[in-house]
This record gives structure tokens, C-alpha cells and sequence, in this order.
């Protein structure tokens, strides 16, 4: 099998060669897509790639933070203004893969892979999508539930910093350091008078894609952080997911050990 690699200098020429190929992937960082190359994937015919400068730009300010989405983990890990998404990039994989892997490519990898993809639609990510007429922009929440339907370029993500203390994350995993998950939650906890005011939890591995604990945001809106207060969001934690049985959990399994870590991920945010 012949796979032909096309080199654009601009992303909306990437785009455009995307949605006129039908076997056309974009090639980013390859953790994922070189694999299924490697592997003779028939229906891969085409890499599309670019140079475009804006597809690596990292740009962070006081009430914005803006990722080209082929900005890496190591990228992510250098920027000392991003130390709150430290912990979430280096449970990318292993120092090889947090070179090559990219904030864009990890909004499509399978579950249970995508564990930045849960950090940042906690964080109420936006996507800009690039296409051969210019870019749009929608949440990220909306960009997962439709990513199967055809091909997206994704340019960029952007966010609103979270207050200090407020973002946390947590990865379960059965082989340490840098094991698959077996799940991971982020969430971000705002505090208003030292009780939860728009709390936003986002669950991996724990649905086809990255999904939000919708029912545990509602259950813990004006709780205070302890363990008394979060006993009612425990119980509906589980509530809206549809995890698979794989190789690492069953999807009972997953159902079952989902509060105990939620419980550990919130409890540990009240003490800091």
C-alpha cells in the first residue's frame, strides 16, 4: 500500500485537501495516526501536513490561554503558566510520546486514551476549526459529540484560566508511571464564600469520549468541600456514563472505583 504525504503551508489548504480526500488523515504529532499507517490501515491513502506557524503557538494571558493544536505535552510542561495542567500532560505516555503528542490529536484519540481532552472540557475548552472557507469556532463539548461525522482540522483550543487551586486532575491507572487509564476525572471548583459556585467535572474513559459528570456538577453546586457535603455527589457520580468493557476494566469496574476517586479528587481540592 502507497500512502502519499501532501505538505501545506497554510491550514485552511490542509483543510481543504481533508474534506476533498477521502482517505486523507492529518499527520501532527503520529502518535496515533503513523500507528495505524505502520499497521496497513486501507483506508489511510493520504497524510496531509503543514507548516503553518499558528498550528504551534502557545498564547497565555491573564483571562485567556490559547494552544495551537500542534503545540505538545513538552510544550505544555515548559510553559511554567501552564504548571496547572502539568499534571495532565505527563500522564500523556512517557517522554518519548509527550514529544510527538499533541493537544489537537488527543481531542480524537479512542477511549480510553484522551485524557487531555477530559482537562480541557472541564476547563469550558473552545475549538477553532479550520476549513477551506476560514475558521469557526464551537465548544469543545460540541466538537466531541460530532468529531466521528467527518473530517475537522482543529487549529486551536482556547480557555479561560482557572482560579488558583481550583483546577484538579487525577488519572487511575494499573500499570504506573505512564499506564493506560483506566479512568480520569478533571475538574475545575470555583469557590464562592468556601462553597462550589459553577463547578465543571469531566470524566475519561468513562464514555466513547471524554464526558461531563453533568449530574455530579448539579449535586455539588453550593457544597462545601467535605465529606459530608459531597456524599450526595457521589452517589449519582456514575450518572450519564457508558464506559466499555476492555482489556484494562470492566465497565462495572470502572462504575465502581468512579466515586472512591471522585471522593479523593475533591476532598484533596477542599484542603488545598
Amino acid at each position: 500500500m502507497t500512502v502519499t504525504v501532501k505538505t501545506f503551508a497554510r491550514l485552511t489548504e490542509a483543510a481543504g485537501a481533508l474534506s476533498t480526500e477521502r482517505g486523507a488523515r492529518f499527520l501532527a504529532g503520529g502518535t496515533l495516526v503513523m500507528r495505524a499507517v505502520n499497521e496497513a490501515d486501507p483506508t489511510i491513502t493520504t497524510l496531509v501536513r503543514s507548516t503553518d506557524p499558528s498550528f504551534l503557538h502557545v498564547a497565555i494571558s491573564a483571562g485567556r490561554v490559547e494552544l495551537g493544536a500542534g503545540a505538545t505535552m513538552a510544550t505544555i510542561l515548559a510553559a511554567r503558566e501552564l504548571a496547572f495542567l502539568h499534571p495532565v500532560a505527563r500522564a500523556v505516555g512517557g517522554p518519548a510520546v509527550r514529544e510527538a503528542a499533541t493537544v489537537g490529536g488527543n481531542l480524537f484519540a479512542p477511549s480510553p486514551y484522551g485524557d487531555f481532552a477530559a482537562a480541557l472540557l472541564a476547563l469550558d475548552a473552545t475549538v477553532m476549526l479550520a476549513g477551506g472557507y476560514g475558521q469557526r469556532e464551537l465548544p469543545l463539548e460540541e466538537f466531541l459529540g460530532r468529531r466521528d461525522r467527518g473530517a475537522s482540522l482543529v487549529a486551536s483550543v482556547a480557555f479561560r484560566p482557572p482560579a488558583n487551586e481550583a483546577f484538579r486532575f487525577a488519572k487511575v491507572t494499573r500499570v504506573h508511571p505512564k499506564g493506560v487509564s483506566v479512568l480520569s476525572i478533571a475538574a475545575q471548583l470555583p469557590l464562592a464564600s468556601g462553597r462550589v459556585s459553577g463547578a465543571r467535572i469531566a470524566y475519561g474513559a468513562m464514555s466513547r469520549t471524554p464526558v461531563r459528570a453533568k449530574a455530579a456538577e448539579h449535586a455539588l453546586e453550593g457544597r462545601s468541600l467535605d465529606a459530608a457535603a459531597i456524599a450526595p455527589v457521589l452517589a449519582v457520580a456514575a450518572d450519564g456514563t457508558s464506559p466499555a468493557d476492555d482489556a484494562l476494566a470492566s465497565a462495572w469496574w470502572r462504575r465502581e472505583i468512579l466515586p472512591v476517586h471522585l471522593r479523593r479528587l475533591l476532598l484533596g481540592a477542599g484542603q488545598g
